[in-house]
């Protein structure tokens, strides 16, 4: 067997079901669960519908083998939604690709970029940076690569974004990965232009790739006289003159735009050098995208106004939810993105494991999304949110966890 595989760690929800293990929660409550980010809005009818044309057509969509470069007119969708979105011209033949969701495509381009081989530094293991707390996947793609993960800090004075301006020289030389998730899992901070310049300065001088984690990006509360939407990887490189998009690869996905988390669909866009060497390796790879999930893709992909409709909700239960959770945690609406990352008195685990005993109510502990790194762990003391659900069992939640904060005082 792989021995790199007994470095991996148990998944946030494992370890959630473990601290849950041989709890009884309270029967008099029906249960609400705000512990995974999973889009629970209705997926909208047009893109079902032409799943099912797809399936219908004949021949049938699921009648040929589909190319792992997608097919002319879903890449096409790509690059127009990218003109529309981010203001940005990007060749479909030889800047985007399809990909089975964002996770998938976090692990195959770490595969893609990172060279095992490459010992620096006193024989030492090549370094990807990333985020802390994070997405699982960036941690287990590093070490499945071979690499080793160098973690940076969410500041709360930064409004909960990583401070990359304190990781030092020697972890730059060594770094052939740098991931980056702007809006942040799980603390909704956005990266300003500033920010993408200096990391771009850092790239150019030590040659590692920019990984651009944007799934959470059409979930936002800001209208255009309050910042407007997150501003993207591809949109800062294109501001700063860098039409090329050297070293960067964005990865964004339908899930959270389009509420389709099931059908595993999304896509990166970036430097063609990369993009030609990443369908190498998917190619071999064998995760080409159903022909029938290319055309509800699409669909989706040249629609705006559902997404539009999507925000709307999010923001209207955002609105109600967050004083309510205000009055009684340290939490604030976030910059975007559909979580809630809120301070709790006392141990993270033992705030879940109770609430969930006393209130059935699920949250994710904080702590189980970060790793201790640099003299603490940043997620030590919180915990996040989900507000997938509809706005009514949401509220209820908030309501449930403010008598629960409540009666420990």
């Amino acid at each position: 067997m792989n021995p790199l595989l007994t470095l991996l760690q148990p998944y946030p929800f494992e370890r959630l079901r473990q601290l849950f293990s041989g709890v009884t929660p309270n029967p008099a409550l029906r249960p609400i669960s705000l512990g995974l980010g999973e889009p629970k809005h209705a997926t909208p009818a047009f893109i079902q519908q032409a799943m099912i044309e797809a399936i219908g057509r004949t021949p049938s969509g699921l009648a040929s083998y589909p190319a792992t470069q997608g097919e002319p007119a879903l890449r096409e969708a790509f690059a127009q939604w990218l003109k529309k979105r981010y203001a940005i011209h990007a060749d479909p033949a030889t800047q985007m690709l399809p990909v089975t969701g964002s996770r998938e495509a976090l692990f195959a381009l770490t595969q893609t970029v990172v060279d095992p081989g490459a010992r620096q530094l006193g024989h030492e293991k090549p370094l990807v940076v990333c985020p802390n707390p994070f997405y699982q996947i960036y941690e287990g793609a590093t070490l499945l690569a071979g690499a080793q993960p160098y973690y940076v800090a969410s500041d709360p004075a930064r409004n909960f974004a990583p401070d990359w301006a304190v990781v030092p020289a020697s972890v730059w030389a060594r770094t052939q990965l740098l991931i980056v998730c702007s809006p942040g899992n799980p603390t909704g901070a956005v990266m300003p232009l500033s920010e993408w310049q200096m990391l771009f300065e850092l790239s150019d001088r030590h040659g590692f790739v920019i990984g651009s984690d944007e799934c959470y990006s059409e979930i936002y509360f800001h209208d255009d006289a309050q910042g407007g939407p997150p501003l993207g990887g591809m949109e800062a490189a294109a501001q700063l003159g860098r039409l090329d998009f050297k070293n960067l690869i964005s990865l964004t996905s339908l899930s959270k735009r389009s509420n389709v988390p099931g059908m595993r669909s999304g896509f990166v866009a970036g430097d063609a050098a990369i993009i030609k060497q990443f369908l190498l390796y998917r190619t071999y790879h064998g995760c080409a995208m159903s022909p029938v999930v290319q055309a509800a893709s699409t669909a989706a992909w040249r629609d705006e106004q559902h997404v539009v409709e999507n925000r709307a909700l999010y923001r209207s239960k955002f609105a109600q939810v967050t004083p309510l959770l205000a009055e009684v945690l340290d939490v604030a609406l976030p910059d975007a993105g559909f979580y809630l990352w809120a301070k709790v008195k006392g141990n993270d685990t033992d705030f879940a494991r109770d609430l969930f005993a006393l209130y059935n109510v699920t949250v994710l502990p904080g702590s189980y999304l970060a790793r201790e790194a640099q003299g603490g762990n940043p997620g030590a003391g919180r915990i996040r949110m989900a507000l997938v659900a509809e706005t009514a069992e949401c509220v209820e939640a908030a309501r449930r966890i403010a008598q629960f904060v409540k009666s420990r005082t």
